[in-house]
């Protein structure tokens, strides 16, 4: 399955996140970790995470009587997919106006704020060559 083509779902997206960042996990330590930001149950994200093998979305090896989960898809290529998707379909193509819109409505910290400043600098000096 490619990952230009995939399109997870915000429950598939909220446990490839999870993925992503701790490595391959079992269906318990998934569990654990959804469960930080709101109740899931057990059999959901064994459902879940079953549902996303057959997908492809995720890998799966034997541990004892279940299986260490793993991320298939990579991050990096995941997201530029979905903000592509987003900006086509909710900005009318315009990044510009995704990048106001969200820091409309978000605080940016002073780290991303200098991040940001560092990008468009960059962007300029590739604009002059």
């Amino acid at each position: 399955m490619k990952s230009q083509q995939v399109k997870p779902t915000e429950g598939e997206m909220e446990i490839l996140q999870i993925l992503w960042k701790y490595g391959p996990c079992t269906v318990k330590e998934v569990n654990f970790l959804m469960n930080e930001k709101k109740e899931v149950g057990y059999t959901t994200s064994l459902k879940m995470l079953q549902i996303m093998f057959e997908k492809g979305l995720v890998g799966r090896q034997p541990v004892g009587k279940g299986h260490r989960y793993n991320a298939i898809l990579k991050e990096r290529l995941v997201k530029k997919n979905l903000v592509r998707g987003m900006i086509d379909l909710v900005f009318e193509g315009s990044p510009m106006q995704m990048v106001l819109q969200a820091l409309g409505n978000y605080k940016a910290s002073p780290e991303e704020l200098r991040d940001l400043k560092q990008l468009i600098h960059e962007m300029e000096k590739r604009g002059k060559r």
